[in-house]
């Protein structure tokens, strides 16, 4: 009688996991076309006039950029946390936390014109992001309490605060939905000349290349790699494990806390209360698909975010706007899905045998 189990495979190249990931993103537009398909509608056509609408024409790209920055800043901060073997689950939190800072700054704070004051302003909000994932990353570290529930739970508490704060003491006068009074031009982010394209994507890009660079360059990016691989090595090897869980969280919690101040200082120019619109749970997703690569982050970003853009698109067709996120989830699923069967592999053995 033969028995079965998983053994891992040898490393994989890395354009090895590129293709993996593009073969099972295909299967994955595949499953959904059979969806679209029994729901009455031609698949063809309507990935066509999504693809089209999204990264076709120039106002489809631009969209996309925009939306996909605070997707970018989230992808990155919880990249860096699952690298290490960490589950920062509250992206979409510390997003929330990273606006309300910036807010207060704008509002009770110096009014400082000019690249200073954007900086600030960029300052406030990393900090909010980044203390709110502290509140986490303390008894993590300290007590080994599960970080993956405490980020989550803190994700309500930043949502119901900022809701609170937007349809109460910070409602703009005049407005039926809860959002502060629009930013002063002084600290609005400006656009690239000619391109109608926020400053802060080529910023973002800077970022993602500062992280790529660490990861690969610096004694601290080695550390965190190598505790992500093993807990036990890194301890033998003598590695602060207690000082990189901290510094680690801090680290995402301030990048998504910085999608809060580019969605208030580049694209809304109001905090809203229902500014993150689950930026941070998409992160997630955008973070596995890019395998924790800062430069992919980017990229899988501006798709997703065009996936977003396009489904309303489609809803002239009748195709419910929905759509797209059944096909987010089936990509996330089924690329997850083809990652495992690339790392591992069946092995048929007799009992008391050799495998064959």
């Amino acid at each position: 009688m033969k028995k079965i189990r998983l053994e891992k495979k040898s490393t994989s190249s890395g354009f090895s996991v590129f293709l993996n990931s593009v073969l099972f993103t295909g299967v994955a537009l595949i499953f959904c076309a059979f969806i679209i398909a029994a729901a009455g509608f031609n698949p063809v056509d309507v990935y066509a006039k999504m693809f089209r609408k999204a990264f076709l024409s120039a106002r489809g790209i631009r969209k996309a950029v925009e939306s996909g920055l605070p997707l970018m800043l989230c992808g990155l901060g919880v990249s860096i946390t699952f690298r290490m073997n960490l589950n920062n689950i509250g992206a979409e939190g510390q997003y929330a936390i990273g606006a309300v800072f910036g807010a207060a700054f704008v509002l009770y704070g110096p009014e400082l014109p000019g690249v200073p004051g954007i900086i600030l302003l960029a300052v406030c909000c990393f900090a909010g992001g980044a203390l709110w994932a502290l509140l986490s990353a303390v008894p993590k570290a300290f007590w080994d309490v599960d970080e993956s529930i405490t980020t989550l739970m803190l994700n309500y508490v930043a949502l119901i605060l900022l809701s609170y704060l937007c349809l109460g003491p910070w409602k703009a006068k005049g407005q039926n939905v809860g959002q502060t009074e629009k930013i002063p031009d002084v600290y609005q982010i400006p656009e690239i000349p000619g391109l109608e394209i926020s400053m802060a994507f080529p910023v973002v890009i800077l970022i993602a290349l500062l992280m790529f660079l660490f990861y690969r360059y610096t004694t601290r990016g080695y550390q965190i790699n190598v505790i992500g691989k093993s807990l036990t090595a890194a301890r033998y090897a003598g590695i602060n494990i207690r000082g990189n869980i901290l510094l680690v969280l801090c680290l995402s919690g301030g990048l998504a806390g910085l999608a809060g101040f580019v969605q208030y200082a580049a694209v809304t120019g109001r905090v809203q209360e229902n500014m993150p619109n689950n930026a941070g749970y998409t992160g997630i997703v955008i973070a596995y698909l890019s395998r924790f690569n800062p430069i992919v982050v980017i990229i899988v970003s501006i798709l997703f975010a065009g996936l977003q853009n396009s489904s309303a698109t489609v809803q002239v067709m009748g195709v419910p706007a929905q759509i797209a996120t059944m096909m987010q989830g089936a990509i996330m699923i089924i690329v997850i899905a083809g990652d495992f069967f690339q790392r591992y592999r069946f092995v048929f053995a007799e009992k008391g045998g050799k495998a064959s």
